[in-house]
Formats: C-alpha cells, structure tokens, sequence
C-alpha cells in the first residue's frame, strides 16, 4: 500500500519527531558520530513524514480488487457454545459424565474457575440439531430456527482458535490483533487504510445490547473500538441506547442551529490559528471532528427514524426491532448504516457466559439474536448488498465439552475453550453453503483446517482489497499493523 502525503500543511513538529520519527535524537546523535545520515540508515519509509495518514474522505490505492465494500461484525461478547449451536458431537452423549482426562491429553489451560475440579465430566447438549439447506449443514436447529435457514448462504467455520483464555484478552484480541489493550481497533484500521465513504455519518459506528442469558456478564469497554495509537479521528463512534444517539448531538435549550454554526466557525479559527502555531495532527483531526458532528445533527435523526419502513420489514425483524437498544433495533440499524455506506460497524451482543446455568441462560440469549441475525441477513440480499458486504457472526473463544461445576439436565455449564470453536460468515466474496475445518469427536482439538484469529483478519482485510502486510503505520519506531507478524489469507473459503 502506498504511502501518501495528502496534506502538506502538516509540518514536522516535536511532537511527531520524538513520537513518530524512526530515528530520533538518538539515531541522529549515532549518525553524526558515525559520519552518516540519519535517513539513510533507515530509509525513505522511516521518514515521519510518510506517516501522514490520509484524512477523511481520501481512499487509498487498494492492494487487491475489492470484494466487499463494507464490513458488519456481529460480535456474541461472552461465547457462544459451539456443542449446543454449530459442532454437534453425539459422543459427547455417550460419554456423558465420564472423566474428560480418560480419553483424551488435557494438555489445554483450564482458567482458574474450573482448575479446582476434581473430575471433568462430559456433558452432552440437550438440544437438537438438523441438516439444512441443500448444502446438509449440521446445525442446532432447536435453538436457532431462523438462522438455520441461512445455511445455503453461511460459511461456517468450525476449527477457529486462539491463544486467549478469558474474556476480555480475548475481545481485545478479536478486536485488534493484540491482547493487551492500546493497538487500533480493526474498524480504525480500516477508516485509516480505506478513507470514508460517507461525509454526513462516522465511518466506524459501534453499538451495544444486553441479553437476556446472563444479566451480570462481562464489562464491554470504549477502547475495543479505540483508535490506539493512530489518530483520534480513526476511532469508533458508539451510539447510544438511551438519549441522543451520540453524545451531545442536540442543541442546548436556547441554542439554535445558527449559533451552533458561529460558534464552530469562530472555534475553527481559533483551533486553525493553533494548528498553524504547533501543526499538531491532533488539532486538525479535532477541527474535522467538529464538523462533522455538526453534519451528524441532521444525518444521525434521519437515520434513526424507522418511519419509512415497511411493516413486513419491522415484522421480519421480530417483536423488538423498535425497542431501542435491543439487538433486533441496532440489526435494523446496522442495515441501515450499511445503505449510507457506513464502511464498519460492530454489534456487540452481551451474555454469551453460560457457566452453570445454560439450559435456562442459552435459549433466551439465542432467541434474542436468532430472527434479528436472519432478518438482517435476507434484508441486505433481498436489497442486492450481501454482494459487496461482509456479515460476519461469532465470539471471543468456544465452551469446554466438560461440565463447570455440578453436572445434571438442568444446570450444567461450560467454562472456556479457546482451542477450538465456531464462527461463520456470509457476504461478499465468501463460499455459501460450506462447511470449513473439524474438532475431533470430543470437540477439544482441531482435525482440519485450522483457522486463528490473525487469519480472520487477513482474510477479512483481503475481501475489501487490503493486503494485511501492507496494511502498516509507524509507532514508536516500529512498523505496526493488525496481524503483527502473522496471518495468512484463507483462501479455501472465498470465491
């Protein structure tokens, strides 16, 4: 990916220099005693000035033909069991209560909650599961009746992995490639690679819900759709479910849209005037970030009024498409987002946690999400988009196939499994009907087709013609980038 200068007002600052500059004093300082120059040590893409990212509005070059123009992440926050809704193994059944470490090397890390145990004992799904659609897929039929219906157009991958075992490394891993908290979030980096296509709306746009399957479950924070160290403006916009739908959108009492406009003007000369003084990036990504805030207090209510929907598409939705907040709304939205050409949004669906109590968590938890996923899925296809958009569905990490804590038909549990579980895709560029990778009979390792999460990622970042290698930015004076040194384009999976 080329890396352009598309602003040449932004001059070289202290800031950028000691931040961004691949040298530094010290390469300066050893250069001048060695007798050579400084940037020819380290080459013209070292230069802090190659590392101007493109504004807003501005693409760059893609790598490859893109398939998909734009992204919807249906992310289950809290993982899904892949035993009870897309791996189905019998022989968890037969073996039911049986010592896990009987049959087979439990060499995986156990998290702190189920280490203790002094058995593991299987424990089989009590839920049903089918063939469906001419391509046969097994899946769980009982608990998911609408998404089942998508199996024709589902690529469903049953051998992802990971290396994180408890939650929150592992969302920030889905996230941004990285465990630990502080690298760009995966929609930043694509509003970074790929500019925006919409003036009037952010180009990363996440939303959250609550489930019903586990009330207290797991924190979701702001920075799991942060900008890390690229510029502020790259960053996720979270609307909200209460309130205005961004923060701050509505004029104050007694303050109208012509006031709102002089005072951003004057606020723009000021901030220009500082921007000229100290070319900080950062107060030009502020003076842009104000105007469009103020294009969002017109684009944002006109995209939240469902008004102009038909009945059969509120309906298709199911009985919560118009209670704010919920999943069936922001999936209602996200379609939305997605026709104003949106490039990224995130849903993120809480509850996913069934430790002790699925049977009585799971079914709630998939009735939430089951319609709303199917509905979205036939809107955008009905409407000739699931061509050139990508819907991807899934969790952080998988369920074990032994039980948490005490094993009966009412409450048993599964604690984390990241070795091995499931997530599918559909959309642009993505194989429909295809079953991709195995676990063994007792869904703990990989058999075939090992998928990890940097592998998602290149290959996602391959369908909106983006080479992930390519895909850098300069940090501390190390080229970074989402897959870090890893992953490889799943090509068996795409047309």
């Amino acid at each position: 990916m080329n890396a352009l200068l598309h602003d040449h007002r932004l001059h070289l600052t202290r800031r950028r220099f000691f931040g961004r500059s691949a040298s530094g004093v010290g390469m300066a300082a050893l250069a001048s005693m060695l007798g050579e120059n400084a940037n020819a040590a380290t080459g013209p893409e070292s230069s802090p000035a190659s590392q101007i990212p493109p504004p807003s509005g501005t693409m760059r070059e893609f790598d490859t033909p893109p398939k998909a123009k734009r992204v919807i992440y249906l992310f289950q926050s809290g993982a899904p069991s892949q035993q009870e809704l897309f791996d189905n193994k019998p022989a968890l059944q037969q073996h039911e209560g049986k010592d896990l470490r009987d049959y087979i090397d439990m060499n995986q890390r156990i998290t702190g909650m189920t280490a203790g145990q002094k058995s593991f004992p299987m424990a089989g799904s009590r839920y049903q599961f089918a063939k469906h659609g001419q391509c046969g897929m097994e899946l769980g039929s009982e608990l998911l009746p609408h998404i089942v219906t998508l199996a024709d157009d589902m690529c469903l991958i049953r051998s992802m992995h990971t290396e994180a075992i408890n939650h929150d490394p592992a969302m920030t891993f889905f996230q941004s490639g990285n465990q630990l908290p502080g690298r760009p979030s995966l929609g930043s980096w694509l509003h970074y690679g790929l500019g925006t296509l919409n003036n009037n709306l952010p180009t990363f746009i996440t939303m959250v819900s609550r489930g019903t399957g586990r009330p207290n479950c797991q924190p979701l924070y702001d920075r799991l759709w942060g900008s890390g160290f690229l510029p502020s403006n790259y960053a996720g916009v979270k609307l909200m479910s209460v309130g205005d739908p961004v923060l701050y959108l509505s004029n104050p009492d007694g303050f109208d849209a012509t006031a709102r406009r002089r005072m951003l003007d004057d606020l723009a000369k000021l901030n220009q005037t500082k921007l000229d003084e100290f070319a900080d990036p950062e107060i030009s990504t502020r003076i842009k970030q104000y105007e469009l805030a103020y294009r969002m207090q017109t684009s944002v209510p006109e995209l939240t009024e469902f008004s102009d929907e038909p009945q059969h598409v509120l309906d298709s939705y199911g009985p919560d498409v118009m209670k704010r907040g919920t999943y069936a709304y922001n999936c209602l939205l996200a379609r939305r987002l997605a026709e104003r050409d949106v490039r990224f949004v995130q849903l993120f669906h809480m509850g996913w946690d069934q430790h002790f109590t699925l049977p009585k968590q799971l079914p709630g938890q998939c009735r939430d999400t089951d319609q709303p996923t199917r509905a979205l899925v036939n809107d955008l296809k009905q409407r000739g988009m699931l061509d050139d958009t990508l819907v991807v569905w899934g969790g952080e990490f998988g369920r074990t196939s032994y039980c948490q804590g005490t094993l009966n038909a009412q409450t048993y549990g599964r604690d984390h499994h990241p070795r091995c579980f499931s997530l599918w895709m559909t959309g642009a560029g993505i194989k429909r009907g295809l079953t991709y990778g195995a676990t063994d009979e007792l869904c703990y390792n990989i058999t075939e087709n090992p998928v990890h999460v940097h592998d998602l990622h290149a290959t996602m970042l391959h369908l909106l013609g983006i080479d992930h290698e390519r895909l850098t930015y300069r940090f501390q004076g190390r080229d970074f980038r989402l897959t870090d040194v890893h992953g490889t384009v799943v090509n068996d999976i795409l047309t």
